[in-house]
């Protein structure tokens, strides 16, 4: 008597897929899992020491200088300010 059957669950789930539907629960369930992913990145991230951070940096400031010139100028510079606000 202290629990939810599995018929319990079984009609749950029934009413959520006929209010949602399908490719809606599908499309929640991806979000969520990017969200936790990057939710971990995150996390890995903050524990990672000063030194590798700089490099990572680096290593962006490389890879947008090598881009064509144009666009690019406007995009390395909005990449610059927001490093710097950091």
């Amino acid at each position: 008597m202290g629990g939810i059957s599995i018929w319990q669950l079984l009609i749950i789930l029934v009413i959520v897929l006929v209010l949602f539907g399908g490719n809606r629960l599908r499309n929640l369930g991806s979000d969520l899992g990017t969200a936790i992913r990057g939710f971990r990145d995150a996390m890995k991230e903050g524990d990672k020491p000063e030194t590798a951070m700089e490099e990572d940096r680096k290593k962006l400031e490389q890879s947008t200088a090598q881009q064509p010139t144009g666009s690019a100028t406007g995009f390395h510079e909005s990449l610059t300010k927001e490093r710097d606000k950091v």
